[in-house]
């Protein structure tokens, strides 16, 4: 018991002293509360991890289990979910002069391109690889090869002169991060990367995982290169729960690229669909006063990529760069479920502009205090009005 106290003590401290004035969405993430296994390796179900629920309009928070998610939502209340599935985006790779790397997908471009990231294997995990040159051919397994072509980058719309600036310095002190690349594989690349791929894991989730461990339930189209993890803790009983409860469930599609954990870059072009009945059912919501929740940072992306100045939704695909940002607002939805965000992360921004900072203080400091887990393996928060 004295371990335990001392342990949520220490969180108190660190919750009151990081989160009050929240500075620049920054503040200190114990190594302790980042999710290092699946909540099915800690002994969970899926839906048992736990659930922070919070209104914007008074502030007031609630803490409970993803299962109980039900009793938050109400007849009529939309989700909209992000049917896109895991791939297995990395692959080993081997320089010309030997170099063990690993190369990871993240963006399937039109005229099968790919939007690429070379990282380096290390005792913690891999880290960028930026010392490589344009039309260097990188080996794979099976006789399969990924050539690098040009470095990937450029500002991103709505993100803001501090966004691109502080993406052009990263990529000036260190090289490129991301390349335009073209694979050849002796296979379809499905049926490649099923048989030689993996899911691609940071350093805080210290062992390998298979990839139904990095799927939503609900995954439809394979094609995201790390897992749109909000949604990772429904399950079916607890869909049917819902709809049997009233809540409307609509999908979409965004399919997400790797991560921007080193410099937190704005994100990179995805490839997003939004279809008609989608767009109606989230219309129709809006129109009667209905609560419209986004599963995930994902959804809200491809929904305001479609949306107009009047809020309204259209259907559509291609592929976005929006960077939502608190000066340019949210339009499409009033509510969001998500993970638990890094120092730093856009995805904040995202939030912010969505509740407000203040709100952001408060919930963040309720989060670091009472010990939830961050990260795609662990606890999830749902803001609403």
């Amino acid at each position: 018991m004295t371990q335990i106290a001392t342990k949520h003590q220490r969180l108190r401290r660190l919750a009151s002293s990081a989160i009050p004035s929240f500075g620049a969405l920054d503040f200190d993430l114990p190594p302790e509360l980042e999710a290092a296994e699946p909540p099915e390796a800690r002994g969970m179900a899926r839906d048992e991890v736990r659930l922070m629920v919070s209104y914007r309009a008074s502030d007031h928070v609630v803490h409970t289990r993803f299962r109980a998610l039900p009793d938050y939502l109400a007849a009529g209340d939309v989700l909209v979910i992000n049917t896109s599935g895991t791939m297995n985006a990395a692959l080993l790779a081997t320089r010309a002069d030997g170099t063990p790397l690993e190369l990871h997908l993240s963006t399937q471009l039109p005229a099968n391109l790919w939007i690429v990231e070379a990282r380096l294997p290390g005792e913690h995990g891999t880290q960028p690889f930026y010392d490589i040159a344009a039309g260097e051919t990188l080996r794979l397994p099976a006789g399969a090869a990924a050539t690098l072509h040009t470095m990937y980058g450029g500002p991103s719309v709505a993100a803001g002169p501090s966004a691109t600036a502080s993406s052009s310095v990263a990529t000036q002190a260190h090289g490129a991060r991301l390349w335009i690349a073209t694979l050849q594989t002796p296979a379809p690349l499905p049926d490649y990367l099923a048989e030689h791929g993996f899911p691609i894991r940071y350093s805080y989730v210290k062992r390998s995982w298979p990839i139904e461990y990095y799927q939503t339930v609900y995954a439809t189209e394979s094609g995201s290169a790390e897992m749109p993890s909000a949604g990772r803790a429904f399950t079916p009983e607890l869909l049917t729960r819902l709809i049997a409860r009233g809540v409307l469930v609509v999908p979409l599609i965004l399919h997400t690229g790797v991560a921007s954990l080193e410099a937190h870059e704005p994100p990179y072009e995805e490839f997003y669909r939004v279809p008609l009945e989608t767009a109606r059912v989230v219309n129709s919501a809006r129109a009667t006063g209905k609560r419209i929740i986004a599963v995930g940072t994902t959804v809200v992306r491809a929904l305001e990529t479609v949306t107009d100045v009047e809020g309204t939704v259209h259907p559509g695909e291609g592929w976005t760069r929006l960077v939502i940002t608190p000066a340019r607002g949210v339009r499409s939805v009033n509510g969001l479920l998500t993970g638990l965000h890094e120092p730093c992360a856009t995805h904040l921004a995202m939030l912010e502009a969505l509740a407000g900072r203040e709100h952001l203080n408060v919930t963040y400091a309720e989060a670091l205090r009472e010990g939830y887990l961050w990260h795609e393996f662990g606890d999830l928060h749902l803001i609403l009005p």
